[in-house]
């Protein structure tokens, strides 16, 4: 009776799953459609990948198309591994919160040296004044700058806040918390990412990148013409290195599964410290280290939502955790016809029975 019982309850679950993934691949199937969605799209439940799809093309100059090969440039999900570093240096007791830039960085020249914390790094709370929109070309497309240079020159601006009291994001602030990493290591944040991180969980599609560098099954990134979804531009040219510790990195989505994996189940870090880490400062806009965390609701389903969005020249990324669910949801494309934003929100609710 209990052998009879229990193959009833696995059934009813297996109908269900399968109703779910098909609303899900109905989703995906309009996004397509109307909006020529070009990527990779995963749905796991407690790391067990229940959805894994590869649509479009990864390369349209030689017509490749997507598929478990193909790597994407996640740009700032690699905040995510820094807070990580930091979290984990924090727990080795090597770092604190709340002690400034200075004392693990005393060559930083900016007036926040002795006011802006680890904390009001990781939260982008700085308080410094921050280059307008026309130094963006001069710090990422002209040159390749050292990161000392880069961080005098666009990290080191006047305080125009109080540290910890108001929310501005940057990519300056992870940067910073970058170079200290090296600077508490002895290494390159490339070498200590990829002992502490990337070497363990075997993260064999994972990695920091230079310019220069050639990688097997790299896709290419593009811009959509105006509001087409169809005619598309290459981005101008850029420098990922001066992006740094806040956005340099590559990987897929199965590789960030393994990540995600290996942090929410406390593989990296101990589970009081992911808990340090996953709380959320509702007066900066509820962001927490590495991620934003808040209640969220599909329909009459209730969630508490972790996450994690990239973007950086036609790469989009999406990296979303239902913590109380033990669901993770990944979405990375190449191109900028949908808002990964709103296409996770349908895939979710379908997902979700919605």
């Amino acid at each position: 009776m209990k052998k009879l019982s229990a193959l009833f309850v696995f059934v009813i679950a297996t109908n269900l799953l399968y109703g779910q993934l098909r609303k899900v691949e109905k989703v995906v199937d309009s996004i397509i459609l109307k909006a020529n969605f070009n990527g990779t799209i995963l749905i796991a439940k407690n790391g067990k990948k229940e959805y894994l799809r590869y649509t479009g093309l990864a390369d349209r100059t030689n017509s490749i198309n997507f598929s478990a090969k193909s790597r994407f440039k996640i740009f700032s999900i690699t905040k995510t591994f820094t807070a990580v570093l930091i979290m984990q240096l924090y727990e080795n007791g090597k770092l604190h919160l709340d002690s400034t830039i200075a004392k693990y960085y005393p060559e930083y020249q900016g007036e926040g040296a002795d006011k802006i914390t680890i904390r009001n790094l990781l939260t982008y709370s700085g308080g410094r004044e921050q280059k307008d929109i026309s130094f963006l070309a001069e710090a990422y497309n002209t040159t390749i700058w050292p990161v000392d240079t880069f961080i005098q020159r666009y990290c080191s601006g006047a305080l125009l806040e109080t540290p910890g009291t108001k929310f501005n994001y940057n990519n300056g602030d992870y940067i910073i918390l970058g170079r200290i990493i090296e600077k508490i290591y002895g290494k390159s944040y490339q070498a200590v990412l990829q002992q502490q991180i990337i070497d363990p969980l075997k993260m064999d599609n994972t990695n920091y990148l230079h310019h220069e560098d050639i990688v097997t099954g790299m896709s290419n990134a593009y811009f959509n013409k105006e509001a087409s979804i169809t005619d598309f531009y290459t981005p101008t040219n850029y420098y990922i290195d001066n992006y740094f510790s806040s956005g340099a990195m590559y990987s897929t989505a199965e590789d960030l599964l393994i990540f995600d994996q290996a942090l929410f189940n406390h593989r990296l870090l101990k589970k009081e410290t992911v808990h340090l880490m996953l709380t959320a400062y509702p007066h900066l806009g509820e962001v927490a280290f590495g991620f934003w965390v808040y209640e969220k609701k599909f329909g009459n389903v209730n969630t508490l939502f972790a996450e994690r969005q990239g973007y950086g020249y036609g790469f989009n990324s999406n990296w979303v955790h239902l913590i109380d669910k033990g669901v993770t949801l990944i979405i990375l494309s190449n191109t900028n016809t949908v808002d990964l934003n709103k296409m996770r929100e349908k895939i979710i609710t379908a997902y979700l029975g919605q």
